[in-house]
């Protein structure tokens, strides 16, 4: 499956790989890769592919869920579609509440204890992810983990999502991005260990050389 969804991230060009020209993130560190799996939505044979692994992934690693809850915004319409194909409810959490009606940060009908699983876009350093998952614990959900479409694999994200203790399953990651890419010629085989260097220690800048 990993190597199935990257190759579609990589044909639909939901995720691009430009290490001979180098993207900044906000962060002013210099990336090889850049991800947006909001194109995903608009590719119906590639959203086809990654909405039925999310709810596949649901049933293998979560059978109790009952409920899926996205991340705002990337993650909406994935935790909708993948609801709709398992036949549960879905809702989203805000990054803030609302300042006015209910100000609601949790949208949806989610009864307390519910057994939540969160759909996640993307994993970098697990920040937005991890917000949501304390958002709804302390609204009162049991939230049994996440499920996203595609991880860096970094260090900072792994570690800081174990320390919520809270666990994700990524549908694809970025050792199987680069073994498709070289086999699709879309990188050089050069490039390969490079990419990884960054993403075990993206402040060092040394695989750009």
């Amino acid at each position: 499956m990993e190597k199935t969804i990257a190759k579609q991230l990589l044909s639909i060009g939901a995720v691009f790989l430009r290490p001979e020209e180098p993207f900044t993130w906000a962060s002013g560190i210099k990336s090889p890769i850049y991800c947006d799996n909001r194109l995903i939505l608009s590719a119906p044979q590639a959203r086809e592919i990654v909405e039925k692994a999310i709810a596949d992934t649901v049933r293998a690693k979560f059978p109790q869920a009952e409920m899926l809850m996205g991340t705002s915004t990337a993650g909406i319409a994935h935790a909708a579609i993948a609801a709709t194909i398992l036949g549960l409810p879905m809702g989203y959490v805000r990054g803030e509440a609302k300042t006015h009606g209910r100000n609601n940060k949790i949208e949806g009908k989610m009864e307390p204890g519910a057994k939540v699983v969160v759909i996640e876009d993307l994993i970098s350093t697990g920040g937005s992810a991890i917000e949501v998952v304390e958002a709804l614990r302390e609204a009162g959900a049991d939230v049994l983990g996440i499920v996203s479409i595609f991880t860096y694999g970094m260090k900072k994200g792994v570690e800081r999502i174990a320390a919520a203790n809270t666990v994700n399953y990524s549908l694809s990651n970025l050792d199987a991005l680069v073994d498709v890419a070289v086999e699709m010629n879309y990188i050089a085989p050069q490039w390969k260990e490079r990419i990884i260097a960054f993403r075990n220690n993206p402040s060092d800048e040394s695989w750009i050389k």
